[in-house]
C-alpha cells in the first residue's frame, strides 16, 4: 500500500515515543511505501482534486537523521491506498477545515483513517456525554452559577476546558472552594467559553489509564500514566510516569462496550482514558502509547494497528 500520513512536521518528533513513527515503521517493515505531509500542504483547487505537496521517504534506521526523502511533488490524496490523519491536538479552526478537505477527498475515492467527519463529530471530552453508565458525575456548561452548585454537591471537583490537551488549563478545586470563583472566569471567559466539570476521583493516584481501541477490539494492556509529586495531573506532557499494565475487567467492559460504536462511526484507532472505573476522555484525533507499552510489556500495537489498518483500506 501507498500510504499518506498527515502529521506535524517530522523535524519535531521524538521517535523513541512518537505513535506515528511506530506505525511507519512498522508499516516500511511490511513492504509498504511512505508519503508525509503536514495539514498546511492539503489544498483544494477549483475543477481539481484535494491535493498535497508530499514527500515520499523510507526510515533509515538511524537515530537523528531517521528518515531520507526519495522524492517530493504535488499529489492526489485519493491516489494513496490510505491516508491517515495524525495532526496532534488541539483541534482548533484549521484542524476543522482540514475535516472538510479531507472528507471532500473521500468524495474523490480517499481511504481516510479516521475518518474526517467522525474526527469532526466526535469532540474529544464532550463524547463522554453519550455513555453516561461509564463516567462520573459530570456537569458541561457556562453558568458559573451551575459549577458552584456541582462543587456544592460534590464538594471535590476538576474544572478543564473542552478544548485542553496535556492536561493544560485542568484545575483541582476542594472543599474549601478555593479560588473556584477566579479559575472559572479564567476558563469560561465570562460566559463565553464551555467547561467540564467533574466531580474528583481519587483513584487518579494509581494512575489515568489510557485504554486504546484498534479496529473495534481493546488492546489487551493499557499506559496508566500516574501523577507525580504534587500534581494532580497524569498526563505525560504534565510529567506523570507512565507504567504499561493489562487491562482490568473493567477497562475490558469498557472498551468492549465502546469499541463496536467507535468502529461503526468510522474511528479506526480511539483512546480511552480511564481513572478507576469512570472514563474522563475518548481521544480520536491523534491517540498515542503504542511505545511505552510495547517498551514495557512486549504487546506490539503497532502491527495490530497496521493489522486493522490493511484490513479496513482493503475492505
Amino acid at each position: 500500500m501507498q500510504i499518506l500520513f498527515i502529521a506535524d512536521p517530522l523535524e519535531n518528533f521524538k521517535i523513541y515515543k512518537d505513535t506515528t513513527f511506530a506505525m511507519m515503521r512498522e508499516a516500511q517493515r511490511r513492504g509498504h511505501t511512505l508519503a508525509v505531509c503536514e495539514p498546511r500542504h492539503v489544498s483544494w483547487v477549483r475543477g481539481g482534486q484535494v491535493s498535497a505537496q508530499v514527500r515520499h521517504i523510507t526510515l533509515t534506521g538511524e537515530t537523528d537523521s531517521w528518515f531520507a526523502v526519495r522524492s517530493d511533488g504535488i499529489a492526489a490524496l485519493a491516489g494513496f491506498d490510505a491516508v491517515l490523519m495524525r495532526k496532534d491536538p488541539p483541534f482548533d479552526s484549521e484542524f476543522f477545515y482540514a475535516t472538510h478537505m479531507l472528507e471532500q477527498a473521500e468524495r474523490e475515492g480517499a481511504r481516510v483513517f479516521n475518518k474526517p467527519r467522525a474526527l469532526r463529530d466526535h469532540p474529544e471530552k464532550l463524547a463522554i456525554m453519550e455513555f453516561p453508565q461509564f463516567i462520573g458525575p459530570t456537569l458541561v456548561t457556562r453558568d458559573a452559577a451551575e459549577i458552584k452548585k456541582f462543587h456544592a454537591e460534590h464538594r471535590d471537583i476538576i474544572l478543564k476546558p473542552l478544548d485542553g490537551m496535556g492536561g493544560m488549563g485542568i484545575f483541582r478545586v476542594r472543599e474549601d472552594g478555593l479560588n473556584l470563583g477566579s479559575i472559572i472566569e479564567t476558563l469560561n471567559r465570562d460566559g463565553v467559553q464551555s467547561v467540564m466539570v467533574q466531580k474528583f476521583l481519587p483513584a487518579i493516584a494509581e494512575g489515568d489509564k489510557r485504554v486504546l481501541i484498534v479496529g473495534g477490539k481493546p488492546v489487551p494492556f493499557c499506559l496508566a500514566r500516574i501523577p507525580q509529586g504534587g500534581e494532580v495531573r497524569g498526563n505525560l506532557a504534565a510529567g506523570g510516569k507512565g507504567v504499561a499494565q493489562p487491562l482490568s475487567a473493567r477497562d475490558l467492559e469498557i472498551a468492549e462496550s465502546l469499541g463496536p460504536i467507535l468502529l461503526e462511526r468510522g474511528l479506526l484507532l480511539a483512546g480511552v482514558d480511564v481513572i478507576g472505573d469512570s472514563v474522563t476522555e475518548i481521544n480520536v484525533t491523534s491517540p498515542t502509547c503504542f511505545q511505552e507499552i510495547f517498551d514495557q510489556t512486549g504487546c506490539d500495537v503497532a502491527s495490530l494497528f497496521i493489522d486493522a489498518l490493511e484490513a479496513a483500506a482493503n475492505s
